[in-house]
């Protein structure tokens, strides 16, 4: 018996058919153009119903095995690639293809993974399966094998964990089909939203959310109740607008598309899912403040591109959760008028400046780009955190180690086992038995824990059993953490505005790797953050207009350089910088600001080629003179200042020398030599010589002195 193409042919008349494959697309494929910007708003998601919360849990947790499979597959193949150099030196494409090392085998390991399993067809589709992949395959596989632009790798993947699980990649729309989205999607109208969920007080003539925009700030616009309903799926028949044979209109049965009501985010769920569309509110800023910004975002649904799940640490939501959806539009991103208005003025200042980055601080310094003193003068700023800053900070930290207490605490409380007695608690039960008292049970043995010979514990950390206060503290812990991070990049972006509104969008920064900040001086870096305001102020120079540079400090050297040109070798516990050719002494961090505003590079986009211009930096010094020396020797370091438990320092013991070339001149006002982080790294016997608790008679003979509070600082402070 024949059969018609594409129908299965019967058991009596031979073998099945082989399986078929949707072939490649023969249209177009859509690319964004390379003008086209792209943008991030964060939509709050309400999830206050148990089964709506309880089917997004799953959604994470479905999507966090498929992760961690793939984690721990990309580790294995990554091995199995090292370890065959027969077949790597033979062809190292091959073996990496061979052994699933690819985008696509990625993709397919993550299919497997899915089909394999019985549950998380329920829960997942393809869709999400495959960006899943796709994520893991660029952040472990690909920037492991592969090094990047500078030469360096990442090591060998890992598997994260399940509290550090925090987005869930959506598939971005289809531009070529309308209608086309195959995980998340948000549908509805910011009008609809507005007519929802209208303020009581709104008065009624402000019918579009472009008459609400134009508000002044301080007016609520809306009144949503604190757990918002889920808007139900249109039904019914909706007409197409075309006529049929009958020249009667044609219809369809309405779907999510032909939502008009408030903003909410729909995903189908999985192919096996029998729960219908996981349906997930949204909720928006109440007050006119907001609203130009929601106006910018969503008021053209064709400029939404994609939709990834997010969720933060939130002790007061329910399941200690709080969810967003990050909607990315093909727009740039929103700036009021006020923002537009002063990146204006800062583009148009014909400046250029250089910028010293610190452990303590952060040094600015511009001139006018002719340099010239008939067209402006020199500008010079310094950032520290300021006494209100450096407490709150203090008063974190003392929040922080508290709460890590607590969770040793409960964890030792709650698996006793695993833990020894301390020291005191052994002499305690020893003292006990030599007095033929009954032993006392250690419910909280406060030694080490227990491990073998070489110091590997004997029970797993992840073993441990944790109790209900373990865990909300832990919650408490990282969303302190995270509100941290927010607050040091909202602090970062105000002074990266402040910056670029003074010196200008036009600035060169010294190429350090901030990395070895860290592991000199740690927790000391917390305060100023350096490489935040640093990447703040070069993304504030690019959406004003400019650009900030990198000079590599291998080729220009600053901190040893002059502007007369003489080479003036310092260590880094020389603070201050003295010429003993043209005399000049100033602030050594401002000098070496002053000197980045000289350098030039042949390739802008390439460190290694910045030079510095010598003899323009010496016809700065005869041009400005006064200028120049007032400004780089005012706004002078703080003092030292000891802290509890900070690190030894990377400079070495300054040692005691004669009287300089120099030292006969009275130097400018706030130039005494001021140890900072820099300071030697004293050696310290084994009483916690140097902390906070130290006294005159305990100190060590080479310890710095006890910061004193100076009166004459006159910095840019920024109170956050």
């Amino acid at each position: 018996m024949s059969t018609a193409l594409g129908k299965p042919v019967s058991a009596s008349g031979g073998a099945p058919p082989a399986r078929r494959f949707r072939g490649k697309n023969k249209g177009k494929r859509w690319t964004r153009d390379k003008d086209t910007e792209l943008a991030v708003i964060r939509l709050p998601l309400d999830v206050h119903e148990p089964d709506t919360r309880h089917r997004t849990e799953d959604l994470f947790s479905a999507m966090w095995s498929i992760k961690r499979a793939l984690q721990r597959d990309a580790r294995d193949a990554v091995d199995a690639y090292w370890a065959g150099d027969v077949r790597r030196e033979v062809d190292a494409k091959a073996w990496r293809l061979e052994l699933g090392l690819s985008r696509e085998g990625m993709e397919r390991r993550a299919y497997r993974h899915m089909e394999h399993s019985k549950h998380l067809a329920h829960h997942v589709t393809k869709a999400l399966v495959m960006h899943q992949a796709d994520e893991v395959f660029e952040t472990s596989v690909s920037r492991h094998l592969f090094p990047d632009a500078s030469g360096r790798r990442h090591g060998r993947p890992r598997v994260g964990r399940w509290w550090d699980y925090t987005r869930i990649p959506g598939r971005a729309r289809s531009h070529t089909t309308s209608r086309t989205w195959e995980t998340f999607r948000l549908h509805g109208t910011l009008a609809g939203h507005l007519d929802t969920y209208r303020h009581r007080s709104l008065d009624r003539t402000f019918l579009t959310p472009e008459q609400v925009a134009a508000l002044p700030a301080g007016i609520g616009v809306l009144e949503q109740p604190r757990h918002l309903p889920k808007p139900a799926r249109p039904s019914g028949r909706v007409q197409t607008g075309e006529v049929t044979a009958k020249n009667t209109p044609k219809t369809r049965a309405a779907t999510w598309w032909d939502h008009t009501g408030p903003l909410a985010v729909v995903f189908t769920g999985g192919a096996d899912s029998r729960r219908g569309d996981l349906v997930l509110p949204v909720r928006l800023p109440s007050g006119s403040g907001r609203w130009p910004r929601l106006l910018h975002f969503l008021t053209n649904p064709d400029t939404w591109h994609k939709i990834d799940l997010v969720r933060r640490r939130d002790t007061s939501a329910p399941g200690g959760w709080a969810y967003q959806a990050h909607l990315t539009v093909l727009t740039g991103g929103y700036a009021s008028p006020t923002t537009k208005a002063r990146r204006a003025g800062a583009a148009a200042l014909e400046r250029v400046g250089g910028i010293d980055g610190n452990v303590s601080n952060l040094s600015i310094v511009s001139f006018p780009n002719t340099f010239d003193p008939a067209d402006g003068g020199v500008e010079a700023t310094r950032i520290e955190p300021s006494d209100e800053e450096l407490a709150a900070l203090a008063k974190a930290r003392r929040k922080d180690r508290g709460r890590k207490r607590a969770l040793d605490r409960s964890r030792r409380a709650s698996n006793p086992a695993q833990y020894q007695p301390s020291k005191r608690q052994q002499d305690r039960a020893e003292r006990r038995q030599a007095a033929r008292l009954p032993a006392r049970a250690v419910e909280t043995p406060c030694g080490a824990r227990a491990a073998n010979k070489a110091g590997v514990p004997k029970h797993a950390y992840r073993r441990d059993s944790l109790s209900a206060g373990y865990r909300l503290n832990r919650a408490r812990l990282a969303e302190a953490a995270a509100t941290a991070a927010a607050a040091k990049d909202h602090r970062a972006r105000r002074i990266a505005t402040a910056i670029t509104t003074h010196h200008g969008a036009n600035l060169i920064v010294e190429d350090c790797d901030i990395r070895t900040w860290y592991r000199r001086w740690g927790k000391a870096l917390q305060a100023t953050t350096p490489g935040r305001l640093i990447a703040a102020i070069g993304r504030e120079c690019e959406k004003t207009g400019g650009r900030m540079l990198r000079g590599s400090t291998f080729t220009t050297k600053l901190s040893q350089a002059c502007f007369c040109g003489e080479r003036v070798p310092k260590t880094l516990a020389d603070r201050i910088h003295t010429c003993p050719t043209c005399g000049l002494v100033g602030d050594r961090d401002k000098i070496s600001a002053a000197l980045c505003a000289h350098v030039h590079l042949a390739d802008p986009d390439d460190p290694s080629t910045a030079r510095l211009d010598i003899v323009q930096a010496h016809h700065t010094q005869i041009m400005f003179h006064e200028g120049l020396q007032e400004a780089l020797s005012s706004q002078p370091q703080r003092g030292d200042r000891p802290t509890r438990g900070r690190t030894h320092a990377a400079a070495h013991k300054p040692e005691v020398s004669g009287r300089g070339p120099l030292l006969d001149k009275t130097p400018p006002p706030g130039t005494a030599l001021t140890p900072n982080e820099t300071r030697p790294a004293n050696e310290r016997h084994k009483a916690h010589v140097g902390t906070a608790g130290c006294t005159e008679l305990t100190r060590h003979p080479g310890a710095p002195a006890p910061y004193r509070h100076r009166v004459d600082i006159t910095s840019l402070r920024d109170d956050s």
